[in-house]
């Protein structure tokens, strides 16, 4: 299940809160071996360890209802790809490096709130100087007055992925809800983050949104 937003309106005609409504629906993935929606087709509803006990290879996706995350290695393993609801006609949609692009492993991400809220810090253990961001994506942490050193985060609500070049590039780390210590527990080998985005439910409702660093800069949109 996941989770449809719709406004809560009273007798006089004025929304003033949004309940969230749980409402079952199918996720849905679709796997062709070839590029361009071609050759095989292999469907998925779950989560799938090994692709490639059901087809040869991944050549294009087709996101129906998710979103989901492919992993480079069976097992939920190796660098992660979010694929959100649209088609991906071959590997340069998911991902902008030619160093490792092989989707091996799926399953759907978990997107249980409209609300997202994300603290960075700058050393493991919730450390050092901190980033808070809420509802918004950041498509460099340089620009609004932090460093690209995010050695732990805090996943306070919604689904985040983050990025270790700006512009949303480069290897991707998904941040569902809960606390990461150390970037070991998000599969990095440094602790290396320059730009984070929301992955969100379509839908889910938009809110106005902020961020700010520690100690002094605070911005609001």
């Amino acid at each position: 299940p996941t989770g449809i937003h719709r406004p809560l309106i009273h007798d006089a005609g004025i929304i003033d809160v949004w309940e969230l409504i749980q409402l079952p629906y199918i996720l849905q993935l679709a796997v062709f071996e070839l590029e361009n929606f071609r050759g095989k087709k292999l469907e998925l509803s779950s989560e799938c360890k090994d692709v490639f006990e059901k087809t040869q290879r991944v050549g294009s996706v087709i996101v129906e209802s998710g979103p989901w995350v492919g992993f480079e290695r069976s097992s939920f393993v190796g660098e992660q790809f979010v694929l959100e609801k649209g088609e991906y006609p071959r590997w340069s949609t998911w991902t902008n490096c030619q160093n490792s692009y092989t989707l091996t492993s799926f399953k759907p991400l978990k997107v249980d709130s409209a609300d997202h809220k994300l603290y960075l810090f700058e050393n493991a253990g919730f450390e050092g100087r901190k980033m808070e961001v809420v509802d918004d994506d950041v498509p460099s942490l340089w620009a609004h007055g932090f460093q690209d050193r995010v050695a732990s985060v805090k996943a306070v609500s919604g689904t985040w992925v983050g990025y270790i070049y700006p512009g949303y590039r480069g290897r991707q780390y998904v941040f569902e809800h809960g606390d990461f210590k150390h970037w070991n527990d998000w599969g990095a080998s440094a602790p290396q983050i320059q730009s984070v985005r929301r992955v969100r439910d379509m839908q889910c409702v938009q809110h106005p949104s902020f961020y700010h660093a520690d100690p002094s800069l605070k911005l609001n949109s």
